[in-house]
Order: structure tokens, then sequence, then C-alpha cells
């Protein structure tokens, strides 16, 4: 009657998602196996407190973890400080029965949706952030697209890395993890044996080396000369090649990037000579400048 015709409705709507394979439903059997193992052998085992801290203690006062133990980055006139991801997993590791990691839930054209957890086992306390990771990587002012498995796995891995720290931190006590950084502190200050100018020196050198940061950017930023730079100074910047190395914050964060002459100059060098040539034409005989007139007579 109203002039439609009959539509089959039936196949209107998509169709729902297929049953799970058997290696899908396999695989997340064995997974629910190995948790269940995991914390009853958790359970059966618990963590001796005081042996667990004995480790932290001494894996506290190697050098190469205290030098990479806490990040650094200016936010809002302040300075925001922290664990790094180094030391999160080595509190992680001699705590003991905690299982933490990344794990990749689904990947689709362009981007990841991944999740980081902390999981103590003996306790049953849990720490997940899930986030998506767009496949490209910003350079130079420029957003490139990844298509390299490799490269999408390592920028997973990189963006991954700072959830899994977060988690780690929301499982372990927090006077363990204040401990911790304290030691880290300590150890810095008294097991240095190179003396401090030689350290500088090398810090100046990868600065320079992997971040383009030289030694006048350093010295603006602690606001002396390096002739006046103190082992509170080295472990501030100590700080924030940690931050720049985890990828916490970029080096414009710290210091006065300013952008090469090279690069914005030539432009400018063009406009300059347009610029020279209208003044020479204009000396040479332009009407504007009266010579027009002169002529005439």
């Amino acid at each position: 009657m109203n002039g439609l015709t009959n539509i089959d409705y039936s196949n209107y709507m998509p169709q729902g998602n297929t049953a799970p394979s058997v290696t899908t439903e396999a695989m997340v059997s064995r997974q629910a196996q190995e948790v269940q193992a995991a914390m009853v052998i958790a359970k059966n085992f618990p963590r001796d407190v005081y042996a667990a801290f004995e480790r932290i203690k001494k894996a506290c006062e190697r050098k190469l973890l205290a030098e990479s133990a806490v990040y650094e980055y200016p936010r809002g006139g302040s300075k925001v400080s922290g664990p790094s991801i180094r030391l999160a997993e080595a509190l992680a590791q001699n705590w003991g029965n905690i299982d933490y990691g990344i794990m990749e839930l689904e990947q689709k054209a362009g981007e990841s949706s991944v999740m980081a957890y902390a999981w103590d086992l003996e306790t049953n306390t849990r720490q997940t952030k899930i986030f998506t990771v767009k496949h490209e990587r910003k350079a130079k002012g420029t957003i490139n697209k990844l298509n390299d498995p490799r490269d999408i796995y390592e920028l997973v891995a990189n963006q991954g890395a700072r959830r899994v720290r977060a988690c780690i931190l929301g499982v372990i006590p927090g006077d363990i993890v204040d401990a911790a950084v304290d030691m880290c502190q300590k150890t810095l200050i008294n097991g240095h044996q190179e003396p401090l100018e030689d350290r500088l020196r090398n810090a100046f050198s990868l600065f320079k080396k992997e971040f383009g940061v030289t030694k006048e950017m350093i010295e603006e930023y602690v606001g002396s000369n390096v002739d006046a730079f103190t082992e509170q100074d080295f472990l501030k910047i100590g700080r924030i090649y940690t931050s720049l190395r985890d990828g916490m914050a970029k080096k414009e964060d710290y210091f006065n990037v300013k952008v090469s002459s090279a690069t914005k100059s030539k432009a400018e060098e063009d406009f300059q000579k347009q610029k020279e040539q209208k003044e020479s034409n204009k000396k040479a005989g332009d009407p504007v400048n009266g010579d027009s007139g002169d002529q005439s007579r």
C-alpha cells in the first residue's frame, strides 16, 4: 500500500564473531593453567620480606642500577621525579612472586591495543593499564607511519614499559620503593672512584652524542659554570639523562634548544637578497627616487 517493496532483513545485521578456533581455546586454557599454577606456588612458598628487602639493598648498591634509578623532568614550573623503569624492574625481581609485562590485545590497521600489568601472585593484588599505540613516529616535526613489524614491536615495547613501571610501583609497598630510591642516591654519592671532573666530561660527551645537547645548554640549565658543578648537580643531570633515554621527556623540556641558523636562514637569505636587489634598482634609476624627473628636464 505504501509503495515499499518487501525487503529481506534476515542478513541486514552484520554476522557475529565466529567461534574461537581450537588453537585459540587451547592457548587460553594453557594460560589459565599457568596462572593458577603460579598462584599455588606463590601461596606455598611465600616471600620472606626481610630477605627480599636485603636483596633490594644489594641491588641498589650496584653503581649501574643507581645511575639509572630516578628520572626527573620539569612540569608547570616545578620538577617531577620518581623511580625509573629500571628500578621498578629490579624491585619486582627481588621482591618476588610478581608477574609483570605487556600484552598486545589487538592489532589493526594503524594501531595496537595493549595491556600493561603487574600482579602480586601472593596477595592477589593486580594493576592493569590498557592503552592504544598508533603505528607512527614523530621526528623533526613530521609524523612517519610504521609498517615494519620490528619497528612496531619496538614502539609498543617502549610505550608499554612506562605503563609497566606504574603497575609495578602500584603493587609493591611504597615504603620499600622510597627506601630503594634513597639507597640508590647514597650509592651515587659514595660509590664513585673517578673524580667529578672526569664524570662530568663523560656525561657531556654522552649528552652530545645521543641527544645533541651541548655543555653550554647544560650549564644554562644548572645555572652555573661547569667548574662550580657539585655532586648534586651531577646527580641532577644524571636523572635528566635517564628521563631522555627512557622517553619520559624531551630535551626541549630542559634545555634552550635553538633552531640552527643553517636550517632557518635559507628563506631569510633569499628574502634579503630580493630586498637588496630592489634597493639597488631604486638607486640605479627607479622613478620613485626622482631620477625620471631629472631626465625630463
